[in-house]
């Protein structure tokens, strides 16, 4: 031992294998009332070499057996980092140059717990926790930090899990009880000369689960409550035709109908969509987007304003502060992933609470159906139009692209189209991807010089986009080169293949609404994925593990395998895990700490259950048996909660 700044205290322990030493800087007279001789220790830490001594720099110690009870020690009949199930917790020193490592965060937690945790409330009803037979909460939180043995972790476990997962599925029927008793509706009159007139003018006939979804949409819409039902349907299903039936029902009524897309690439898409099935039918429709000119939106603010727009396409500018409809009766929500509940009500606040219909191309899996979607009623169109032929997918590599050109120069010449498309727009140093634009140029100069390409990219002008789109349509383009600008909305029936580079970095997905695009006339399709053979190969790059192409390879493994919409949105959800199964971390999507609904699917149904028939039988949470549930979802969710009723 020193004095002053170079105080230390040193420590020698010994065993039958030998002996080292601990050693603290500062704190000696601390550290001489923490240990007696024969006391047994267990100690973790950096193990390193001081003049050849083997030694330990600050560790952490827990007493496991000795003289006499220590101050300090965890009275949980075990040790906080040592002797037992021990937790792990993420560095805050990563983030700063001060914070706690894993055993900080136990000694804190340690100390917390010790003293607090029967202070926690249990807002799990009396009768739920009976039934389950779970462990009070207060010892599920203290097991799940610091657990006896592997029983009480798990049963600790397993109460948390349930618990978060009824919060969130109460929550759910809060809303849709508020939605179907407590919020008046419109009861529109459902026969409509609009609908029947745009069903008439189709070139085809609708599907028998195109007719079915129209019937249950239109008893919600007759009933003087709000509809809030999901429409799920596959890419090419026919989904927009369904929803346009819809709004022209709320028109003729004489109320507007607003249509919402999460970009303005789609909200243009599909407001060409639908002015192409109105055809001459005398309803007005207008485009709002962020975009547009000020002369141009003015024009269609005010057409809003007075009720003279009866079908409005737009974006998320369809909830700003300056929009306002005069009579809003109908609002179709298309990917509502991408936009979370406070978005839809602040959007559905600017109407006389007017019928909700939400729209994906993308199928949900019944666990995240069960959450993101589930204080929804839930359609689906399970059937493809008449004559179309299941799509041909196939995976091939770099080595074998001569063959993929000769297959499409064969397809051309018998009078169909492709689609070549490219994940990046221009070259990239980081990348060793295809780029749009220069393979575009080397496919016209050296592949296809005979045949007539195209260009399609996102950077590109509203105009030019539609004049290379029209050129496509009308046959004056045999081949468009694009990146996944068409990955929605764009309807070519003669093409016939979609041949996709750099197929491996692409998301499963993107990958089926990109073959979506073909397959849609009744000649025979083909999507044909191009990838690198990284099956074969060392991972090149440093920052790319063998996690992610195992993943790659299970991707483009299920697409040549199915086409069912349904089996890929579950091979998604279990590669990406639910927080990411639609790209990215959308407002929409409920993030759980505990449970995982992927792989605790079964605890879902369970609380799911519970949740419904509990709000059923007390609506607004009334009961004395249920105030601690209420209290805990208003002190927990206190947004969420001021759009619902409850107590």
């Amino acid at each position: 031992m020193g004095v002053g700044r170079k105080a230390r205290f040193v420590l020698i322990l010994g065993d039958d294998t030998g002996s080292l030493q601990c050693v603290w800087f500062g704190g000696v007279h601390y550290w001489k009332t923490r240990f007696t001789i024969g006391d047994t220790l267990a100690v973790s830490g950096q193990p390193t070499r001081f003049a050849n001594v083997l030694q330990f720099v600050h560790p952490d110690v827990d007493w496991i057996g000795g003289t006499g009870e220590q101050e300090g020690t965890v009275d949980w009949s075990r040790a906080l980092h040592a002797g037992g199930l021990v937790p792990l917790y993420p560095s805050t020193q990563q983030l700063s140059s001060v914070g706690l490592d894993s055993a900080g965060f136990r000694r804190l937690l340690g100390n917390i717990l010790r003293v607090h945790a029967e202070e926690i409330p249990d807002p799990l009803p009396e009768a739920l926790r009976g039934k389950h037979r779970f462990v009070p909460l207060a010892e599920a939180i203290v097991h799940v930090h610091f657990p006896p043995g592997p029983r009480e972790l798990q049963e600790s476990l397993r109460r948390l899990k349930y618990e978060e997962l009824f919060e969130f599925q109460v929550k759910l029927a809060l809303r849709r009880q508020m939605l179907r008793h407590d919020m008046p509706g419109i009861a529109f009159a459902v026969q409509s000369r609009l609908a029947r007139q745009l069903v008439d003018s189709l070139p085809f006939s609708l599907t028998r689960a195109q007719v079915r979804v129209i019937r249950e949409i239109l008893d919600d819409m007759s009933a003087a409550k709000p509809m809030n039902r999901l429409l799920q349907g596959d890419v090419g299903s026919g989904k927009t035709i369904v929803a346009l039936v819809a709004m022209l029902v709320a028109v003729e009524n004489g109320y507007q109908a607003g249509f919402m897309a999460p970009t303005e690439i789609l909200a243009d898409q599909h407001y060409r969509t639908i002015a192409s099935l109105l055809g001459s039918l005398p309803v007005n429709h207008r485009l709002l987007v962020g975009a547009q000119r000020s002369k141009l939106r003015r024009d269609v603010l005010e057409d809003m304003r007075r009720g003279s727009a009866q079908i409005v396409v737009g974006t998320h500018a369809l909830f700003e502060k300056d929009v306002s409809f005069a009579r809003l009766g109908m609002l179709v929500i298309d990917e509502q992933h991408r936009f979370g509940v406070l978005q839809r009500a602040q959007l559905r606040a600017k109407g006389e609470n007017p019928d909700v219909l939400v729209m994906t191309a993308t199928p949900i899996p019944r666990t995240l159906s069960l959450t993101i979607f589930g204080d929804l009623d839930v359609s689906v169109i399970d059937e493809l139009p008449g004559g179309r032929k299941p799509i041909r997918t196939v995976l091939k590599y770099e080595d074998e692209k001569e063959s993929v050109y000769a297959f499409v120069r064969r397809e051309v010449h018998k009078g169909g189209q492709a689609y070549f498309v490219y994940p990046l727009i221009e070259e990239s140093e980081n990348l060793d991807l295809k780029a749009a634009t220069s393979h575009c140029t080397a496919l016209q100069e050296r592949v296809f010089p005979d045949l007539r390409l195209g260009l399609l990219h996102g950077r590109m002008g509203s105009e030019e986009k539609d004049e290379v789109m029209r050129r496509f349509k009308e046959r004056a383009l045999d081949i468009l080169v694009a990146t996944t600008v068409i990955e929605v909305g764009i309807d070519v029936p003669n093409a016939s293949v979609m041949v996709i580079e750099n197929a491996e970095r692409f998301g499963l997905a993107q990958l089926h609404q990109l073959r979506g695009r073909v397959g849609r006339g009744s000649e025979q399709s083909y999507c044909i994925l191009l990838a690198e053979r990284w099956m074969a190969r060392c991972v090149r790059d440093a920052q790319e593990s063998a996690e992610q192409e195992h993943a790659a390879q299970r991707r483009l493994a299920t697409m040549v395998q199915t086409t069912d919409g349904f089996r890929i949105a579950e091979v998604d959800l279990e590669i990406r895990g639910p927080g990411d199964f639609f790209g990215t971390r959308q407002s929409g999507m409920p993030e759980f700490k505990v449970a995982n609904i992927v792989t605790d699917g079964a605890v879902l149904a369970q609380a799911r259950d519970d949740a419904f028939a509990l709000v059923a039988g007390d609506p607004h949470l009334r009961r004395d048996d249920h105030r601690a549930l209420a209290d805990h979802l208003r002190s927990r969710f206190a947004e969420e909660m001021t759009l619902l009723q409850v107590g």
